[in-house]
């Protein structure tokens, strides 16, 4: 089975976050023998710790780029992160004010990062293959890369991405897109700390229906919420 993080951060070797990464767990508790991992991480400084995080793993390809929507040309982009945030840096984001947000009135570096097209990176690595668990987390770029997949071309069975930084607007807009294409909204996604959404690939109506209130209610009545779905076990 394929498994792919778009922001892997340090993976399960970050202490600020408790040793604890969703998208880790996922895979090493995952009942499937034969396992092929893709991890992406724009931060050069937390390469070592994902080599270290899945040594065990023989099926493993770790890649030091910056993952960015078709519409970017750019080659290269620049980065910001805050020192605060150090050592891991995990809010490392193109959009300064996403690091001022999170981490006011702390002094903000800057560093250049090579790019690729997620058009770029799924012809190269997932023509005519099934991936099993396709998580994304990249700090506020989240929606500009779902929005430029082509689910009808890249055959992804399980999607969890970050809401935390969506507006209403975005959150619509994911939404539809996904189940146009034939997902079903599947409750909270990989992160330990509930801020993903899961979507499935297998249509179910009513999910689908309830996840359409979730851009127009507050995220602490998610967990809420999720209790009226149904076959949540049975799609998993």
């Amino acid at each position: 089975m394929i498994f792919v993080h778009i922001g892997a951060g340090a993976g399960d070797l970050d202490p600020k976050v408790n040793y604890r990464d969703g998208f880790s767990e996922l895979v090493k508790n995952h009942e499937s023998k034969i396992k092929k991992i893709y991890v992406v991480e724009a931060n050069p400084i937390n390469i070592k710790k994902l080599k270290k995080c899945w040594k065990k793993y023989k099926a493993v390809k770790i890649f030091n780029f910056a993952i960015v929507s078709n519409r970017i040309n750019k080659k290269k982009i620049k980065f910001y992160y805050s020192v605060k945030d150090a050592p891991h840096y995990q809010l490392f984001s193109t959009d300064i004010n996403h690091i001022k947000r999170n981490l006011p009135d702390s002094k903000i570096k800057n560093t250049t990062i090579k790019t690729m097209k997620i058009m770029d990176f799924m012809k190269k690595n997932f023509t005519k293959k099934i991936i099993e668990s396709f998580s994304i987390d990249v700090e506020g770029g989240d929606f500009d890369i779902i929005m430029s997949l082509d689910f009808k071309k890249y055959n992804i069975q399980n999607i969890s991405l970050e809401y935390l930084h969506l507006n209403v607007i975005e959150k619509k807009k994911i939404l539809r897109k996904l189940i146009k294409n034939g997902y079903s909204y599947n409750g909270f996604g990989v992160d330990h700390n509930n801020i993903d959404w899961s979507f499935k690939k297998k249509i179910n109506n009513w999910n689908n229906w309830v996840s359409k209130l979730m851009p127009f209610i507050h995220r602490k009545h998610y967990k809420r919420l999720n209790k009226l779905l149904i076959n949540k076990k049975n799609i998993n």
